[in-house]
């Protein structure tokens, strides 16, 4: 059968009269329909109680249940046992030293007993029909290991937009190129069980972007993605969460980046993807720093962005931020200031008012965005 594609049309479903995205994956012509996967659902938890009860109340209200939901204490010393009281009867509850966010998913999957592992943050949510659909999604396409959705980026408690829009998009052509560009798969993703084992699961000593590095792993092994192209979740920016530690999170890219260099799975043709993509991600950490030392006053600004833009592999955009931190690094760093007083920056460069700030009330913008 042929995918949905990548149109992105809406179509009717016969059962329900609601109106739905389609399906936007590979182009295949040779998979049949299979039967309803299982579900199960891992939530890592640490320092979470304020917030993990949303995430489960998600989980009751989906119109198709999971066959279990696993939560994963990673050591938090929190009342997570207080927060956790009422669905004790509905979860699976595992305790570990803390280790991070990869082992505590790890653990989780290792316990789960569902075909596929699905992801749920602790401080996220899914709609109501978010599980329906990667069943649908996955029924349809029994060939796909990673599922996912689309899903709104909410931030102060505001929807700032939806995860997937012109700057960011979900691959359907060439996923082995554009899993080495940037992580297309948007998070609290479904993941086939026995892939996921196969490959010893996230990695454990990636801090910032283990889900990128799984993904990456198994698409080069020839595993394919799938998304339902419709929001079925809310993904929650905080400025304690990992999200808003923006450098932590580029210096984990590079990791995966580099560490995919030596995947046996990775073609002599697709290098020069790979290493313009470290170049690509170097270069925005050099600019990061700069900005970073314009803020501070630093009195090496002024050479530091002249040797930025001597380098002849800095974007356009980018060299005009670097040209103006060049030609006036005082007034830049006096701006630069003023902008770390009034917001902080979340994942895709999403900026979100501080609540503090007399701005808070008019919601969160987009910036520059991730390459």
């Amino acid at each position: 059968m042929r995918d949905a594609g990548s149109s992105g049309r809406r179509r009717r479903s016969a059962r329900s009269g609601r109106a739905e995205r389609a399906f936007l994956a590979p182009v295949v012509t040779d998979v049949r329909p299979g039967p309803p996967p299982t579900f199960s659902v891992v939530v890592a938890a640490y320092q979470a109680a304020d917030v993990v009860g949303d995430a489960l109340e998600s989980i009751r209200s989906q119109t198709l249940q999971p066959l279990e939901v696993i939560v994963c204490d990673d050591g938090s010393t929190d009342d997570l046992d207080g927060a956790l009281e009422p669905y004790r009867d509905e979860i699976v509850l595992l305790r570990k030293e803390n280790g991070g966010e990869g082992s505590a998913k790890n653990a989780a999957a290792r316990a789960a007993r569902g075909e596929f592992v699905v992801v749920l943050d602790a401080d996220d949510v899914y709609l109501p029909r978010r599980l329906e659909a990667l069943s649908r999604l996955a029924q349809a396409r029994p060939d796909l290991d990673i599922l996912t959705t689309d899903g709104f980026i909410v931030a102060n408690g505001r929807t700032v937009r939806r995860a997937y829009d012109r700057t960011w998009r979900f691959e359907t052509v060439e996923q082995r190129r554009a899993i080495l560009q940037r992580n297309f798969v948007f998070g609290l993703a479904a993941v086939r069980r026995s892939r996921l084992l196969e490959h010893g699961g996230f990695d454990e000593s990636i801090l910032w972007t283990t889900d990128w590095d799984l993904w990456l792993r198994l698409i080069l092994d020839g595993s394919r993605a799938g998304c339902v192209d419709e929001p079925l979740a809310l993904y929650r920016l905080r400025e304690t969460s990992l999200t808003a530690r923006r450098r932590d999170l580029l210096l984990g890219k590079l990791t995966t980046l580099e560490k995919a260099r030596q995947n046996p799975d990775l073609m002599e043709s697709e290098r020069p993807t790979l290493e313009a993509s470290l170049t690509a991600y170097r270069r925005e950490l050099d600019l990061m720093d700069l900005r970073a030392a314009a803020a501070a006053g630093e009195p090496s600004t002024r050479g530091r962005a002249l040797e930025l833009l001597r380098a002849g592999d800095v974007r356009l955009r980018s060299r005009l931020q670097v040209a103006a931190l060049a030609a006036a690094p005082g007034v830049a760093g006096r701006v630069l200031r003023k902008r770390e007083r009034s917001a902080w920056t979340g994942a895709a460069g999403i900026r979100v008012p501080r609540k503090a700030d007399r701005t808070a009330d008019r919601g969160a913008t987009t910036s520059s965005p991730d390459p």
